[in-house]
């Protein structure tokens, strides 16, 4: 089941703010959100669930230090992913 991916303007400024230190993230960050559009729990992505400030969220690796932290919510009828943020494990935890 494919979900639709939104953006939050916090997630749309920590990518932008990636980029702009690594052009080659911006690949890699869209890589990532087309896989966890189509399968969320992909083994590659790594995702787990958050504990502590963050127990609602969800978050999945891009690369060795570098997560996008998300939630699962509902859309027009169906379920969606709601992107909150990305950045380096210490950035976005």
């Amino acid at each position: 089941m494919k979900r639709t991916l939104i953006k939050t303007t916090a997630f749309i400024r920590s990518a932008k703010k990636m980029i702009r230190r690594d052009r080659l993230l911006a690949q890699a960050i869209q890589d990532t959100l087309e896989l966890l559009s189509e399968d969320a729990f992909h083994p590659s992505l790594k995702t787990h669930k958050l504990k502590g400030n963050l127990s609602s969220a969800w978050a999945c690796s891009v690369e060795y230090d570098l997560r996008v932290v998300f939630e699962f919510v509902q859309y027009e009828g169906t379920e969606a992913i709601l992107l909150e943020a990305v950045g380096t494990h210490d950035e976005v935890y």
